[in-house]
């Protein structure tokens, strides 16, 4: 197979002219055309596939990218948007080269309407930013991904990115009311609810085609997010297991009860040990599984449900559980599980990351089977992730300077989701297609279904200019531009 974390250089051409056009159009700072520079950017948090764009312009204004976009129009020239890069399916992969529009710059919360409880960000504003402007009024915005001190709403609104609370609050699409596109022949356009209107959405709601469409539509520049009430009081528990088939079964026995958590996350021995190394945080080195769980709501609900959480964990032979007895103990649970693909760099120079998607009741069985895969392969596959609703994260660990490992990592990911989609899942949950993904595209879906898709992104961009070569079967990747010498047998 190719040698996939090689390079590739770009094989959109631009002339010095159009360089100049957009330097004319952004200001020559903003402007990046050297090849050394584009290194930054020639990949997002998938590093096993690398391809430089031919320019980044990194806009100040909504303007400025209606310019840029427009320019690109004129000369059919590629366009990728981008946020923070923090995005594990290579959705930002500039694979034929094209015109990066990195929106890092476009980073203001606008307005926030407290009455209606809802902000207006530019898409370059981080996530985080928008619960820290706000708390002090008791709000805060729900999606809460792993990278949320550093990824960007545009790019949530490109992947519809989830988070540990989506359990409870579901994911982007059910906290955006509207945002700005501005379509690939620079054409802008209002989806959803207006900035200064109520929720109502006039004629067609097309938010829920776009939110996800991994920037193949067009280049967010402005989004409308609703704010919700901050809990009352939180019940921050761990339970601390001898098997991840205990905790898992855990997890299912609470949902089962009623009880709908604001977060369940596992992490197991692995992670776990990983974590520990890095934070301190008094994790025991030798338990199988932990278990997250976070209650939330008013507070004289919350002891009877913590009760039965408990109860339910020691029925499932948890041997110790743990609740958080301040707040800053609740904020430590959460940086060293929110900071855990970080902690990964103790175990391995390099990891894979999946995103699939089981029933809950199979996640027992997509746990030995990834024990099973490890074994196959001859490769540490450590997990944390979403238990409570099912989508899972093994992380196979290898060194990109070995290209067997490289091999044997890349097929050890394809054969845990082949079984994501045995089990009646998905091969992705939050972190999108992208260019990883897209042989699994055919097998979750009929060609009836492909079709479908393909018809309306032609309705957004006739052209294919805007992020091509994503998500759909037949689409080229760095891979078909790989020098004969790279590859390997």
């Amino acid at each position: 197979m190719p040698s996939l974390n090689a390079t590739q250089t770009s094989s959109t051409e631009l002339t010095l002219d159009f360089i100049d056009e957009l330097r004319s159009i952004a200001g020559k700072e903003s402007v990046v055309a050297n090849p050394e520079e584009l290194l930054v950017y020639e990949c997002d948090a998938y590093t096993l596939e690398k391809s430089l764009p031919s320019a980044v312009v990194l806009p100040r204004s909504r303007d400025e990218v209606v310019s840029v976009v427009k320019l690109c129009a004129a000369h059919r020239v590629p366009i990728i948007p981008r946020g923070a890069g923090t995005s594990l399916s290579g959705a930002v992969l500039a694979v034929t080269g094209g015109v990066m529009i990195a929106l890092t710059r476009l980073n203001r919360i606008l307005s926030v309407d407290y009455r209606n409880r809802r902000a207006l960000v530019e898409a370059g504003c981080v996530n985080a930013w928008i619960t820290n402007a706000v708390k002090a009024r008791g709000l805060l915005y729900a999606p809460d991904p792993s990278s949320q001190p550093a990824c960007t709403i545009g790019g949530n609104v490109a992947t519809n990115s989830g988070g540990p609370h989506t359990l409870k609050y579901g994911v982007t699409t059910n906290h955006v009311l509207g945002f700005e596109l501005v379509l690939p022949d620079g054409s802008v356009e209002w989806l959803g609810a207006r900035p200064d209107g109520g929720e109502d959405v006039e004629g067609y709601d097309l938010r829920g085609a776009v939110i996800g469409c991994e920037g193949m539509f067009g280049v967010v520049t402005q989004v409308l997010v609703r704010l919700i009430r901050a809990p009352q009081a939180y019940k921050t528990m761990l339970g601390i297991f001898e098997s991840v088939d205990d905790a898992s079964q855990t997890v299912s026995d609470i949902i089962a009860a009623g009880i709908i958590p604001g977060a369940m996350e596992m992490m197991d021995q692995l992670i776990t040990q990983a974590v520990e190394g890095a934070y301190h945080f008094g994790f025991p080195l030798d338990a199988g599984a932990v278990l997250i769980v976070e209650l939330d709501g008013f507070t004289p609900g919350l002891e009877r449900q913590a009760a039965r959480v408990v109860e339910i964990c020691r029925q499932n032979k948890a041997r110790e559980i743990r609740i958080a007895k301040t707040d800053e103990e609740r904020a430590m649970v959460w940086k060293c599980r929110k900071r855990a693909f970080g902690a990964i760099g103790r175990l391995s120079p390099n990891f894979l990351t999946q995103d699939g998607v089981v029933p809950r009741s199979k996640l027992p069985d997509i746990m030995r089977f990834i024990r099973a895969t490890s074994e196959k392969f001859g490769l540490r596959i450590p997990n944390v992730f979403h238990a409570g609703d099912g989508n899972i994260h093994p992380l196979v660990l290898y060194d990109e300077r070995d290209p067997d490992q490289v091999r044997r990592a890349v097929a050890a990911g394809e054969a845990i989701l082949e079984k994501c989609i045995e089990f009646g899942g998905s091969v992705t949950g939050e972190h999108g297609i992208g260019v990883e993904k897209i042989d699994f595209m055919a097998k979750q879906f009929s060609k009836d279904d492909l079709d479908a898709m393909r018809t309306l992104r032609t309705v957004f961009d006739p052209e294919l200019r805007c992020n091509p070569h994503k998500m759909f079967p037949g689409s080229k990747r760095c891979m078909d531009f790989a020098p004969k010498k790279q590859i390997a047998a």
